[in-house]
């Protein structure tokens, strides 16, 4: 994720990150740009169509087309921000579970195996939910206190672990009744988090849905010089340019951002929070 001051709004006129839209729609541009000075070039240079009027009205269409793609252009948007907005509510449920079972287990727990085997697992929890996430196999982040079987579902065996451990404690005598039930809330409170973050994962937008809106801006966008060559002349160039960038960008945010659990620029920083909960626990059972 991108750490940025919003008060300093004029700096982003000029800064072209590696995130940012322009540079992945720069051949897609240029091509259109070419497309529209060709097409202008032929209708004006050669197809005598100055004194028509049926073809200076297509403009009339792109009107009411405009208002159209808008709105879907806005429920897009606001969809997928949603979805990244949730992955990040979730990630702060998931990180305030984790800080109230280390508290009620640093007063609870007296053993030092036991403390020590909570203050290695419930980060473990977080770092085997981003692994599946991702769906990445490089497991070098937890520490290996369980022998994890890396093909089955790695926070499920993380959340066993631990529900083994406090029946072991709960037999034991170590914890009685009441603070059984009260650490095991906490511990359900991470399995339901990562449901919820698989609901997100594996429920993209639908397929139909997303490439209607792809074509919708791709045939407004190749139809608009027809219609206003007669009007703006060769200056329809960089004015089908700006409306591309502008309708084809927020469809690119909008891609980037519905799955936030990745590795794009514009994604959760689900690292630093994984590495921020391992922190936070290891201060209190320390």
């Amino acid at each position: 994720m991108i750490n940025y001051n919003p008060k300093d709004w004029f700096v982003f006129i000029f800064r072209f990150s590696k995130a940012d839209t322009f540079r992945k729609l720069l051949p897609l541009m240029l091509g259109v740009g070419v497309y529209a000075g060709l097409v202008a070039y032929v209708e004006l240079n050669f197809l005598n169509l100055s004194e028509t009027q049926y073809i200076r009205n297509v403009g009339m269409m792109h009107s009411v087309l405009g208002f159209v793609i808008s709105l879907l252009l806005v429920f897009r948007t606001n969809t997928a921000y949603d979805r990244w907005w949730e992955g990040r509510k979730i990630w702060g449920g998931i990180t305030n579970s984790s800080r109230n079972l280390a508290i009620k287990l640093q007063a609870i727990a007296t053993d030092k195996d036991d403390r020590r085997f909570f203050r290695l697992m419930i980060p473990n929890y977080a770092f085997a939910l981003k692994c599946l996430l991702r769906e990445n196999e490089d497991f070098r982040e937890l520490d290996p206190v369980l022998d994890l079987k890396k093909e089955k579902h790695l926070p499920n065996q993380v959340a066993a672990g631990m529900y083994v451990r406090l029946n072991t404690m709960y037999k034991q005598g170590k914890i009685d009744t009441a603070q059984m039930l009260v650490l095991n809330e906490d511990i359900r409170a991470l399995t339901d988090h990562c449901g919820a973050c698989e609901r997100i994962k594996n429920t993209p937008i639908p397929f139909t849905y997303s490439v209607f809106i792809k074509k919708f801006i791709f045939f407004y966008v190749m139809t608009l010089p027809f219609g206003w060559v007669f009007s703006l002349s060769y200056y329809v160039i960089p004015v089908v340019i700006l409306i591309l960038y502008a309708l084809a960008s927020l469809e690119l945010i909008a891609e980037e951002i519905e799955n936030p659990f990745g590795t794009d620029p514009n994604d959760l920083p689900v690292d630093q929070i994984c590495h921020n909960i391992r922190k936070h626990v290891s201060e209190v059972l320390d």
